[in-house]
């Protein structure tokens, strides 16, 4: 692998006329990820796309006149340290603000590649060439962000910033808010169940580790299998179901490892707490993402738990 500085001029240019078309192409394939829910991001993502390919044309021009019509294959792997994309099937999910942010980040990048080669070049023409191509690619960044003015006014972003939120909500609150029910309020009555049966702190935690890892793998996998997101704009199965999954093993954890503790009453009595928190964090999060009102979201979910609670205590009581 290569140093960047262990390349020619011609190999240089090579390089950049590459890179130029790689961005082009990741910024078309987030302009089509987008174009359903954020058509004005989308258009941004398109224009960005049509101006890297007229510098790419610009640079087969520059390298034609300079080195002829001989391109010598050369990609970004190529380079140790060059500048890295983040591959295409790492940006499905990234909220589109991230993703505009994105498109300044790597228009800043390339411009730092030319002025860095620019700095190493010996040729007086070259040194000319490179350093045109890092203003060249300054001026896409300021660029990248005149077009976020232009097709992203205030009242679009509002309206994006609404869409984002309500997938978020469809990607992640849902699915991580139905784990940590399920987490939190079912592995109450086996916990709870083998405390009070064997009043040993270490049976429970054994019972209580087993509930909540098993509910995990179960409700994520439940989860991802249910929807793959296609139809219902739900996301990525896998991260649906990740969430899920892990938000159902912490709740089961949250009142399994007070029962660390040897003494029997003093882990129940803190598990017990941890209990209530789970349920109040369980009631806030539906209030503040489900549109459920406080009062009603804790009624139904204290209710909820304190009966699966009970039923734990009595049957391991009897």
């Amino acid at each position: 692998m290569k140093r960047l500085a262990d390349l020619k001029e011609d190999e240089v240019l090579a390089l950049a006329i590459s890179s130029e078309e790689e961005d082009s192409q990741i910024y078309k394939h987030v302009a089509n990820r987008l174009r359903t829910e954020f058509p004005s991001t989308a258009q941004m993502f398109d224009e960005m796309a049509a101006e890297e390919q007229d510098h790419k044309n610009m640079l087969l021009t520059l390298f034609k006149k300079r080195f002829g019509d001989q391109l010598p294959y050369i990609t970004r792997q190529d380079v140790r340290g060059f500048l890295k994309r983040r591959p295409v099937w790492l940006m499905e999910n990234l909220p589109v603000d991230t993703m505009r942010r994105q498109a300044e980040i790597m228009e800043i990048e390339a411009s730092n590649f030319y002025a860095k080669a620019a700095e190493q070049a010996k040729d007086v023409e070259v040194r000319k060439l490179l350093g045109d191509l890092a203003l060249i690619e300054k001026g896409h960044e300021a660029r990248a962000a005149d077009l976020e003015e232009k097709n992203l006014p205030e009242d679009i972003k509002h309206e994006e910033a609404q869409t984002a939120h309500r997938m978020f909500v469809l990607q992640v609150v849902q699915p991580g808010l139905a784990g940590l029910i399920d987490g939190s309020i079912s592995t109450l009555a086996p916990i709870f169940a083998a405390a009070f049966a064997t009043h040993d702190s270490h049976s429970a935690f054994v019972v209580g580790l087993a509930a909540s890892l098993g509910a995990g793998i179960s409700m994520g996998i439940t989860e991802a299998m249910s929807d793959d997101g296609e139809i219902t704009g739900r996301g990525s199965p896998w991260l649906r179901g990740g969430v899920c999954g892990l938000m159902t093993a912490v709740g089961g954890l949250g009142h399994t490892l007070p029962y660390l503790i040897h003494d029997f009453w003093t882990a129940t009595f803190i598990a017990a707490v941890v209990v209530v928190i789970e349920l109040w964090a369980i009631s806030w999060i539906r209030w503040k993402y489900m549109d459920t009102p406080f009062h009603s979201a804790s009624v139904q979910v204290v209710l909820g738990g304190a009966l699966v609670l009970l039923t734990g205590i009595l049957i391991g009581s009897s």
